[in-house]
């Protein structure tokens, strides 16, 4: 598939006597949302870890833009910066300020002079409705305006597909919106996502494809509509039955 902008391949994956992932096969496709649910510890957010390599495969193929995944040194770091990733906790440098957060990666990674760095990061931070806060540090934001600052840092790399793993997780409940419309907006201009979350709601509204995991496999994989109203394994209905009642 030429459009695939990310493809795994037979990907495994141990932690000692634990199988955490078991003969990965999937594609993301260039422009397409797909969300990755599933219970605790079925192995989501690892398979995402992988993609950008935070966490290294045992056996099997991991593709980006058609290029196998490099082990180390410049060419990682150059598909890091194509395949962005939004983590559970923000991430965002606490001596830095959100501007300095944002910038960091555009100047060291992709050589823009300050000025120029500076004038995109702005311009992504009003795109995510906190360009007022430019000059705070993170700790001075609410969690959701910390996420919407890993958000822009993520955009400012300009990458080809950004990975979210549980972005919304470690939010209060009336900041998980915040965020979730951030995605969403994305999601409509067309930025190719990978999202591990357990928020049904955006799945259903703004995912292509949802994959279920379960045990460190994919077990279901389907567009929304059918995953949610006509889910084929037991353990989908199940997972189902509980997170949506």
């Amino acid at each position: 598939m030429p459009d695939s902008v990310i493809s795994m391949d037979k990907v495994n994956k141990w932690f000692g006597a634990l199988h955490a992932l078991r003969d990965i096969n999937f594609r993301v496709s260039a422009g397409e949302v797909v969300v990755v649910a599933g219970p605790s510890g079925s192995g989501k957010s690892t398979m995402c870890r992988t993609i950008n390599r935070l966490e290294t495969i045992d056996s099997g193929t991991i593709r980006v833009n058609g290029e196998t995944l490099p082990a180390e040194g410049r060419e990682l770091a150059k598909l890091r910066s194509e395949v962005a990733m939004v983590f559970q906790q923000f991430n965002l440098f606490s001596h830095l300020s959100i501007l300095d957060n944002v910038t960091l990666g555009p100047i060291k990674v992709l050589r823009q002079s300050g000025a120029e760095a500076c004038k995109e990061a702005l311009g992504f931070l009003d795109r995510v409705g906190i360009g007022d806060q430019a000059h705070k540090f993170p700790a001075q934001l609410s969690g959701g305006q910390q996420q919407r600052a890993a958000i822009a840092r993520a955009l400012a790399m300009r990458p080809k597909a950004i990975l979210f793993d549980e972005p919304t997780s470690a939010l209060d409940p009336e900041m998980v919106n915040e965020v979730l419309e951030v995605m969403t907006q994305l999601a409509k201009e067309g930025m190719t996502m990978l999202v591990v979350t357990h928020e049904m709601g955006f799945a259903r509204r703004v995912a292509h494809r949802v994959i279920f995991m379960d045990a460190g496999q994919i077990v279901e994989e389907a567009p929304p509509e059918a995953f949610f109203t006509n889910p084929k394994t037991d353990r989908a209905r199940d997972f189902l039955s509980k997170i949506l009642m």
